[in-house]
């Protein structure tokens, strides 16, 4: 889908990532990791209220996926 690190596609999935962690791998077509990316967050804002560095990693996760 996206050429490379700085693509339109990798902005698309990095703000994506923004509001829901793990979306923007689904658009990248990286089930496994959306997924994990999107449980792990979940668990820790209920927990603990970390959640924010799964999401904050979700995020740069998607803005720098290679294809």
């Amino acid at each position: 889908m996206s050429e490379g690190q700085g693509s339109t596609g990798n902005v698309i999935a990095a703000l994506c990532s923004f509001f829901i962690p793990g979306l923007g791998q689904l658009l990248q077509a990286r089930l496994l990791a959306a997924f994990v990316q999107f449980a792990l967050a979940g668990v820790l804002w209920a927990s603990c209220f970390m959640g924010w560095i799964v999401h904050l990693y979700s995020i740069i996760d998607a803005a720098r996926f290679k294809a």
